[in-house]
């Protein structure tokens, strides 16, 4: 029988996790995150029945750390080697892994399953988004709900329980999301600014956030929900008006 990518000691063993992220992170050695020290004599492995796991105690400067420090596994109480099972499914899962799906397989809540996917992403960004659209290309903009927000009940109407999404959506390009805390212009405008050309054809709903940010770029159109309105062809360019893609 086949082995399977998840039967290596990394994804199944924390103390396996810890070594093989310091292996990455540290090739020659643990430096510490507080002063840089990198001197193997200056460090040592902290050890005993009652220590954290990878703890490190630094001479130089007193403090105590763990590769976790300064990455996006810290201030997170989930196992090492969890975390590199949801990284792994995430980059080698062709159509994506859902934050429901991470849920069930981790047993775990909505909360710290959007916690670590969202973290998964961020680390997988380029370190510099170069803006969408430009002249001539076309931008939707979009906000959807997603989930439960914790302590907050189901209610009728407006979905003020859910998690709230902001995707923007190039054609025929990349689409980019973020979780914001409501859909609002101030939540929504300075992530329209920061990432998409101002020489760009916005395309969005009839929200009032978009009303006055739509007139910052080249061409705004508008789909209106309150009238049925989905979807429309321009007359003049013919190009299709929506934010359905």
């Amino acid at each position: 029988m086949a082995k399977s990518a998840f039967d290596a000691p990394r994804f199944n063993d924390e103390a396996a996790a810890f070594a093989y992220v310091e292996s990455k992170l540290w090739p020659n050695g643990p430096v510490c995150p507080h002063c840089g020290n990198a001197e193997a004599q200056r460090i040592r492995k902290m050890e005993g029945k009652t220590t954290r796991l990878g703890l490190h105690a630094c001479y130089e400067c007193k403090g105590q750390f763990t590769v976790r420090q300064g990455t996006i596994f810290e201030s997170s109480h989930l196992a090492l080697n969890l975390w590199l099972q949801v990284i792994h499914l995430m980059c080698a899962s062709k159509k994506g892994v859902s934050t429901r799906q991470i849920q069930r397989m981790l047993s775990c809540s909505m909360k710290t399953a959007w916690f670590l996917t969202h973290r998964v992403r961020e680390a997988m960004r380029d370190g510099f988004l170069a803006p969408m659209g430009g002249a001539g290309g076309v931008v939707e903009v979009d906000e959807t709900f997603i989930g439960r927000k914790e302590g907050f009940e189901a209610k009728r109407g407006w979905p003020y329980h859910k998690n709230t999404v902001l995707t923007l959506v190039e054609r025929g390009g990349a689409a980019r999301s973020f979780h914001i805390e409501d859909a609002t212009k101030e939540q929504i405008a300075p992530i329209v600014r920061e990432n998409i050309a101002r020489e760009s054809h916005l395309m969005t709903d009839e929200a009032r956030s978009y009303e006055r940010l739509g007139k910052e770029f080249a061409k705004h159109d508008v789909v209106d929900h309150s009238r049925q309105e989905y979807a429309y062809t321009d007359r003049q360019s013919g190009v299709t008006v929506s934010t359905n893609r």
